[in-house]
């Protein structure tokens, strides 16, 4: 499948952002609404606890997974949020690293958040993702 989702880059905003500031998709597109994938490994135990890194790549390997099972890969994504369990901005910044290393080129608008806690036990770092795809 070939990817309906267009990045808009902004020649009067900052260039100091990592990523697009706006993206579109272009029709015919079947959106995918991907849920917070969350550092779980296949027994649904945790990975990398305390280590935000890991958690980042626990989560994108399992993104891509649910991604591919709706019929969409990383360069399909439109938009992502980016959730951390930490009030400190340089874990927040590891955690995108990793987001930013795994999408490449493709640098969806995004939203990076700190938070005071999420869902798992020990689970710092969510993302979740909206892709667009043409039928």
């Amino acid at each position: 499948m070939t990817s309906s989702v267009r990045l808009v880059r902004s020649t009067t905003l900052s260039p100091v952002a990592e990523y697009a500031y706006a993206a579109t998709v272009d029709p015919p597109a079947r959106l995918v609404f991907a849920a917070g994938a969350c550092p779980l490994d296949a027994d649904g135990a945790t990975v990398g606890v305390g280590d935000y890194a890991a958690q980042a790549r626990q989560v994108m390997r399992n993104l891509q997974v649910a991604l591919a099972d709706a019929g969409a890969e990383l360069t399909d994504i439109a938009k992502t949020t980016v959730y951390v369990a930490s009030n400190d901005q340089k874990d927040l910044v590891t955690a995108w690293q990793v987001v930013r290393d795994f999408l490449g080129d493709h640098d969806v608008p995004s939203t990076l958040l700190g938070v005071a806690q999420l869902g798992y036990a020990n689970q710092l770092v969510e993302v979740e993702a909206v892709a667009a795809v043409r039928p």
